[in-house]
């Protein structure tokens, strides 16, 4: 007995150095029925949770982060001005340290219900940014100067106090470098869609570095003004990184003729796309779901109308108006998703849907929400206090849904917003690849498996996503999604 029990008491203290914990997650993820993915908009990690207790936050960022640098690599003496154009933003300081700063604190003192600056987020611009993995060209490749290392204390917002309860992932990066445009097709595809035949007028000039050309005249200091750069929607090989609108309306491009539910081929929308997405592998494996945008319908009819009546819900900043973002609408780039198809009306539908099915507890399997445009979050479209308190409002709803025992909630952004973060983003095989992994971003895990109360520090990225749905659907895979990202499980207990 007692041989017995020394050999127990030498295993016991042999695991607790080497032995691997039980898998308590597989089980957990077959537990759940139903998955939901909210994505958000444009805030880097240490923008929104900077400050969150047990994270890897702002006051973990190392002094060669946080320290910006010039075009021609010197360490700024101070941050340029916040830039407006090419002049500085009086409502702003002057020649802040060289370092991030609180937005919501003095000397700038700016509440998180009123409208921000907004930085560019674009695909050669963040790829400078991160420098690397030095993330020390934020303020050198943006058009707002200074603004870009600004943070926020988040524990006034409501989705913090959600993030507390259960688990914030601290290393989850936006799957792709730049803007929304390209992280949404990389939300469902894992892919950048392809235009071979773009014209010369919308790509990118690069140089041999793969670095955009500078204008003449570019100022030599961010000192003295934004770059000025031969930017591009396309890359010189024929693939659209940046903001780039649907064939399809609802459309950034009105219709041509009595066309009405195609945008005018003449003005250049994205062409049909072709490759795989999440929601064809669902459907091939008889898998329920659907996007809800949300002001989709509001949108389709804005869409529909004549090229010369002026819009009033697509891109419209109007009082009343959601101001619908159609390049935030990633299946709308594809032929299997084209108006007159079966797919299309079964599975793109209005973000009033959402909420009616989450109440009725008839939400599909898979669930992809989008906010209209005045609720994402964006900077100097929207502030961050009205998506916020929706996000929060759709958590309490999903909470009380008859689905909540097996559902699972990710709540994340799909890109950084041009906004500073000081954690490299991965990369080598089996980690990145040409197109990403990019900037850190916030994403967190509500479910009833859910770890409670903790901080994963897991890596993963946008891709992570697929990789979760497929792993618990037994789907086909997508061969953009990065072997060695996370499938999100550590995120979950046992039931």
């Amino acid at each position: 007995m007692r041989l017995k029990n020394g050999l127990l008491a030498l295993a016991i203290a042999a695991c607790a150095f080497g032995c691997a914990a039980p898998d308590v997650r597989k089980p957990a993820l077959e537990e759940i029925q139903t998955v939901v993915v909210i994505y958000a908009e444009n805030h880097s990690f240490d923008n929104m949770y900077g400050m969150f207790p047990g994270a890897d936050g702002v006051a973990s960022a190392p002094a060669s982060a946080t320290q910006q640098r010039d075009h021609d690599g010197t360490v700024l003496a101070t941050l340029p001005p916040v830039w407006k154009g090419e002049k500085p933003d009086p409502d702003y300081p002057a020649s802040m340290p060289n370092g991030p700063f609180r937005i919501d604190a003095p000397p700038v003192g700016r509440r998180i219900d009123q409208l921000t600056p907004g930085p560019i987020h674009l695909y050669y611009q963040n790829i400078e940014q991160i420098d690397g993995g030095r993330n020390d060209q934020f303020v050198a490749m943006s058009n707002v100067g200074a603004w870009v290392m600004g943070y926020y204390d988040g524990s006034s917002q409501q989705v913090w106090h959600w993030a507390r309860r259960y688990t914030l992932a601290d290393h989850f990066f936006m799957g792709a470098f730049g803007g929304s445009f390209l992280n949404h097709q990389w939300l469902i595809c894992a892919c950048t869609p392809a235009w071979p035949d773009a014209p010369a007028s919308i790509r990118a000039q690069v140089d041999e570095k793969g670095h955009l050309k500078r204008k003449p005249g570019s100022p030599a200091s961010v000192m003295q003004g934004p770059a000025q750069l031969y930017d591009g929607q396309v890359t010189p090989d024929g693939f659209a990184v940046n903001t780039s609108q649907p064939p399809y309306q609802p459309s950034g491009i009105a219709p041509a003729g009595d066309r009405l539910d195609y945008a005018d081929p003449a003005k250049f929308p994205v062409p049909p796309q072709t490759a795989k997405t999440i929601g064809d592998t669902l459907s091939a494996k008889g898998v329920t779901w659907a996007w809800y945008g949300g002001a989709w319908n509001r949108a389709l009819a804005d869409g529909r109308r004549p090229a010369a009546e002026k819009r009033a819900v697509i891109y419209t900043r109007a009082p009343g108006s959601p101001n619908f973002q159609a390049h935030h609408q990633p299946f709308n780039y594809f032929a299997s998703f084209a108006p007159g198809t079966t797919a299309r009306a079964e599975h793109l539908r209005d973000g009033d849907d959402f909420v009616r099915a989450i109440e009725a507890g008839t939400l599909p399997q898979v669930s992809f929400y989008k906010p209209p445009g005045i609720l994402t979050q964006h900077p100097s479209y929207t502030d961050v206090a009205s998506g916020d308190a929706h996000i929060a409002d759709l958590l309490g709803k999903l909470e009380k849904s008859p689905q909540w025992p097996h559902m699972m909630v990710i709540v994340t952004y799909d890109e950084n917003g041009g906004y500073w973060d000081h954690v490299p983003p991965p990369s080598g095989e089996g980690w990145g690849d040409r197109w990403g992994p990019a900037t850190r971003v916030p994403a967190i895990v509500v479910s009833p498996f859910a770890r409670r109360g903790y901080v994963d520090h897991t890596s993963y990225d946008t891709t992570s996503i697929i990789k979760l749905i497929t792993r618990r659907f037994g789907l086909e895979p997508l061969p953009g999604v990065r072997p060695n990202a996370g499938d999100l499980t550590g995120a979950l207990v046992g039931p």
